[in-house]
């Protein structure tokens, strides 16, 4: 499993940084994946996560690292769902928000519950709801100071395609996101644990 996640995310991320659509705007997009791909290999040991998480995690790169290739607006499976649609715009960043719900409230879900975070699990879920809708927020955030300090790679990184309510709707699909992890995912993700001696058998 480890070898193969590590093959994925290299050839990946190598395709990715060849000659992508703006240099500026593929760092800014992948520097999460980087860096988050930095953070299991520092703490595989000492702190293993499950399949799942492993899995989800790599899969959230990959979009960060498509979208890197390309910048957001301009990936072509967005064109083509656009044209099948008959919509406006290029909505491969939505993708990408609800991704940043999903895959950080597993995240969460299993820091939490592993660490005894809660006793209760309607206030653990709660605060895995809250704690996406943060993080989200906060991602907006750095968007803006971004499009502020440079504004060669503001559009493309901002991806809002004249979109007003591009940042609203990119918080509410993160919203969205982190709450199908957990309605969805709960079950097979305590099971996970069960077998990884991560959590008791209830």
């Amino acid at each position: 499993m480890r070898i193969v996640w590590i093959a994925v995310f290299l050839l990946v991320l190598v395709w990715s940084g060849i000659n992508p659509k703006d240099g500026v705007t593929w760092a800014l997009e992948v520097f999460p994946a980087v860096l988050g791909a930095g953070v299991i290999w520092a703490t595989q040991k000492r702190f293993p996560l499950t399949t799942l998480l492993y899995v989800l995690i790599l899969i959230h790169c990959i979009i960060l690292m498509i979208g890197g290739h390309y910048t957001y607006a301009e990936v072509p499976a967005g064109d083509w769902l656009r044209d099948w649609l008959d919509g406006d715009r290029n909505d491969y960043d939505k993708l990408g928000h609800f991704a940043q719900g999903f895959v950080p409230a597993m995240i969460a879900r299993e820091l939490t519950i592993r660490l005894q975070v809660f006793n209760s699990a309607r206030w653990r879920d709660f605060f895995v709801v809250s704690f996406c809708l943060g993080f989200s927020a906060f991602y907006e955030l750095i968007e803006w100071w971004v499009a502020l300090l440079s504004d060669e790679a503001a559009d493309a990184f901002l991806g809002t395609q004249g979109y007003v309510w591009d940042t609203q709707s990119d918080m509410w699909l993160a919203l969205i996101g982190a709450v199908c992890a957990l309605l969805f995912l709960s079950r097979y993700h305590d099971r996970q644990m069960q077998e990884r001696g991560f959590l008791s058998a209830v």
